[in-house]
């Protein structure tokens, strides 16, 4: 997400960020081998070749890892999600189709996700951007767009609203995790009706 807000980094920046990545790509490739739950913080430190101080400096808990990496993924994918939406007539519709792609992303993450999503909502708290995924971003920049041409009410803040939506989103990720209702393209196209059409009944 980070093509909303970007900045050049420094060479220390930048070594920090290779030193994350190298440990989130170790951990990924032993949570693949092993199975998430089979893997240790001390085994991903030996196998990373750093001492465990190292570690745990970065990554407190084996589900900081995954944030780090999903988060990193959902980067990497989004400008080429927003080029694909970018031509869709309404911002609605554009919702509509980065749902659908971020549930494609889920499915063939299905297995880390609960760990992943109970770990977020544990520091939903925090404010740091590094430590967010960017969805919040995302929304409020698709919902100041609607309300910009007109498609979305103006009296509440698209922050706000993005906040709303991104709680319905984890809502819904949650159930579909748990093993209730459909599949996950199906709810997240029930929740976005819900939220931009109300619950009132249609005249």
């Amino acid at each position: 997400m980070s093509h909303l807000e970007s900045s050049a980094p420094g060479r220390r920046e930048r070594k920090r960020q290779q030193t994350l990545d190298h440990l989130a790509n170790t951990a990924w490739t032993l949570f693949e081998a092993l199975g998430f739950d089979a893997v240790t913080m001390e085994r991903i430190a030996e196998d990373a070749d750093v001492a465990k101080g190292t570690l745990y400096k970065h990554f407190p808990v084996k589900e900081a890892l995954l944030r780090h990496r999903f988060h990193r993924e959902l980067a990497d994918a989004l400008p080429a999600v927003f080029q694909e939406i970018a031509g869709l007539p309404t911002v609605e519709a554009q919702l509509h189709v980065f749902l659908a792609r971020n549930a494609e992303w889920s499915e063939q993450h299905r297995a880390y996700l609960l760990p992943y999503v109970r770990f977020r909502l544990s520091e939903a708290h925090v404010k740091a951007v590094e430590q967010r995924s960017g969805l919040d971003q995302v929304f409020s920049h698709l919902i100041r767009q609607g309300q910009a041409n007109g498609e979305f009410r103006m009296d509440y803040a698209p922050e706000l609203l993005a906040n709303y939506l991104q709680f319905l989103y984890l809502a819904v990720l949650l159930r579909w995790l748990l093993d209730e209702g459909d599949s996950l393209a199906v709810e997240f196209e029930r929740m976005l009706n819900v939220f931009l059409q109300g619950l009132r009944k249609p005249e």
